[in-house]
């Protein structure tokens, strides 16, 4: 497997993690009431903490992102582009991705956005080598 399907790999297991983290957090399921709101229709789902309320936006934005992440990796694979762009914009998304989460998680409003950006500089990248 090469390194750019790895990143896909990697950015799809750490995706799917912050959606179930996502809804755990919600729901708190960490105790015995959270789990049957988490295992039941969540008809009844607690109100949103602020806390809880970024880790579905993270969640949300990183799941957005992986998709033209995947997108664009694909279609450089599949192509046999083997530019140094690519993998190297890849990287940045990839890397980017992680501190976004860390960062949201945390609160952090402005660095928050300037990594989100750094992110798309690096899809951009990639996209800009498969024109």
């Amino acid at each position: 497997m090469t390194h750019l399907l790895s990143l896909v790999v990697y950015m799809a297991g750490i995706t799917w993690l912050l959606l179930l983290a996502a809804s755990l957090i919600r729901a708190k399921g960490w105790n015995l009431q959270g789990m049957k709101i988490a295992m039941g229709n969540r008809d009844d789902l607690p109100d949103a903490t602020p806390f809880s309320g970024r880790a579905d936006r993270t969640a949300r934005n990183t799941l957005e992102g992986f998709v033209l992440f995947a997108a664009l990796a694909l279609v450089a694979h599949a192509s046999a582009i083997d530019s140094p762009r690519v993998l190297s914009g890849a990287e940045i998304f990839f890397w980017s991705r992680l501190a976004y989460v860390a960062i949201y998680y945390a609160g952090i409003p402005y660095l928050r956005t300037v990594v989100w950006t750094i992110g798309f500089a690096g899809l951009a990248m990639m996209a800009s080598a498969l024109v």
